[in-house]
């Protein structure tokens, strides 16, 4: 197995397996970023920093676009140099050219999407049977109920990664526009409130310190934990074969999909501060995936808008793990069809040209994670799964922004160059992420345990790969998909 990253070639490997569509042009595209960026991080971390940072809330939500936008930077850069599925792994092999670390944030990519997805299916459904509550349908029921739809939602996902992802796209933009309707209607009632004299506006530049943990530190842990709102865009460099002309509309395309973002998380900030007490703000720290449920609750007595709200929201959480999913399926199945998972992984179907053992085991991996984390009654599922995500994402970042140094200095001065992050740009973005996933900003311990517990299944399972292959005298490719 070589470690030379020179070796690796930017073409896929030849394995006999049908070849992925293009079937990604802009639109779609930037339906894609949004609607990942947008969904479920959101809903999840919100009520969480309100409860750190009290009326700042919408100050952490600036800071993690800032570090994300920075990164954002360096991965534009390198997915015009090098256009194949794979992303961050493919950009650590071809700096560092060593297979082990390759694969380790290849992993952790993987592991990221199980994860998010594994919020979403938790906030979606939390929203559900919120729903039901408000409208009298249904009193909200145990933990095991809401497990059992979580679940149930994971294998409905993998059903529908399974037709493919022109339908999984083209269903994407459904829920991406349900999920951007569902946002408006937080900053409707926020604005409505103001409006009509009822808003707290003085508060939206208050800090309150609930936890005592003086400014600097409380609003460092709230943009850690703002930062899984803002994750999103990496994925799409995992659709890059599945993308029209991708050197030419990535760069415009993700930027645009990010200052979309923030720009609604900052109105949807500014409206649950608007609405809610300094009281209420400490208080739904312990909604979880409903906090903004609560928002409109509150906001909108007069007419039934938080009826359907919760639905609303169920949709666009929805989005999240359907994106997520897809991502996490075909890094696994890039993996294994250069032996370095278990060659069946690598498997497609036929006739849909959608890889199915990657879809099937990454639904295995959400389903056993939520049966993990719910299993303890006291813990905050949704904070820990978010921060989980949050954590290894900054981990894959930062060694991202650090890949992109390394390469400037490689770059082939004959290769046309698309898109430069400015100056050194990805050196500070790698000192940022790296500074985040640290434990000083308040990280709860189970989620470093979550991590390294997902991680340990990959090495586990790469090594039995390796023995295999030495065993056969099969030379693995690289740990990115394209040849090794």
């Amino acid at each position: 197995m070589s470690t030379s990253a020179e070796h690796v070639s930017d073409a896929p490997a030849n394995t006999g397996e049908p070849e992925l569509k293009r079937v990604l042009g802009p639109k779609l595209l930037l339906l894609f970023i949004v609607g990942d960026i947008l969904g479920a991080g959101v809903y999840a971390v919100t009520g969480t920093m309100a409860g750190t940072v009290g009326g700042l809330v919408w100050l952490p939500f600036l800071l993690a676009f800032i570090v994300a936008t920075m990164t954002a930077f360096s991965y534009l850069e390198l997915v015009t140099q090098y256009p194949q599925a794979a992303g961050a792994a493919l950009y650590t092999h071809k700096a560092f050219g060593i297979h082990f670390v390759t694969f380790l944030v290849a992993f952790a990519v993987v592991c990221s999407g199980i994860t998010s997805a594994a919020t979403s299916a938790n906030v979606l459904a939390q929203n559900f049977f919120g729903g039901l509550e408000i409208n009298g349908w249904l009193a909200m029921p145990g933990q095991g109920v809401i497990t059992a739809v979580a679940l149930g939602f994971m294998l409905l996902l993998a059903v529908i990664n399974l037709r493919g992802v022109g339908e999984s796209v083209k269903f994407n933009v459904v829920l991406t526009l349900v999920e951007v309707a569902a946002l408006c209607i937080v900053i409707a009632v926020g604005f409505l409130a103001m409006a009509q004299g009822k808003g707290n506006v003085g508060e939206i530049f208050v800090f309150t310190d609930y936890q005592d943990k003086g400014m600097f530190l409380a609003v460092t842990a709230a943009t850690s934990i703002a930062f899984f709102a803002m994750v999103g865009f990496e994925d799409s460099v995992n659709m890059v074969e599945e993308t029209q002309n991708p050197e030419r509309i990535f760069p415009r395309t993700m930027l645009t999909g990010l200052g979309i973002a923030v720009i609604f998380y900052m109105l949807v900030a500014i409206s649950v501060v608007t609405v809610l007490s300094p009281t209420e703000l400490e208080g739904i720290r312990e909604a979880e995936g409903a906090a903004l449920l609560e928002v409109v609750h509150k906001g909108s007595p007069d007419f039934p808008i938080d009826r359907i709200f919760p639905f609303l929201a169920v949709f666009a959480v929805a989005n999240t793990a359907l994106i997520n999913m897809l991502m996490a399926s075909r890094l696994i199945y890039g993996m294994a069809r250069q032996d370095v998972l278990p060659r069946p992984l690598a498997k497609v179907l036929p006739v849909r040209c959608t890889p199915w053992a990657g879809i099937a085991f990454s639904t295995i991996l959400a389903l056993g994670l939520i049966l993990y984390v719910t299993s303890d009654p006291d813990s905050n599922i949704v904070a820990n799964l978010s921060g989980t995500t949050a954590f290894l994402l900054l981990c894959v970042f930062t060694v991202v922004n650090l890949a992109c140094v390394v390469l400037r200095r490689k770059r082939d001065l004959n290769r046309k160059v698309f898109f430069t992050s400015p100056g050194p740009l990805p050196v500070v973005a790698a000192l940022l992420c790296a500074f985040l996933a640290g434990p000083w900003v308040g990280r709860d311990v189970i989620q470093y345990q979550i991590a390294g517990s997902l991680m340990a299944i990959g090495v586990v399972l790469w090594l039995v790969t390796w023995l295999i292959n030495r065993k056969t005298n099969t030379r693995a490719g690289d740990p990115t998909g394209v040849d090794g």
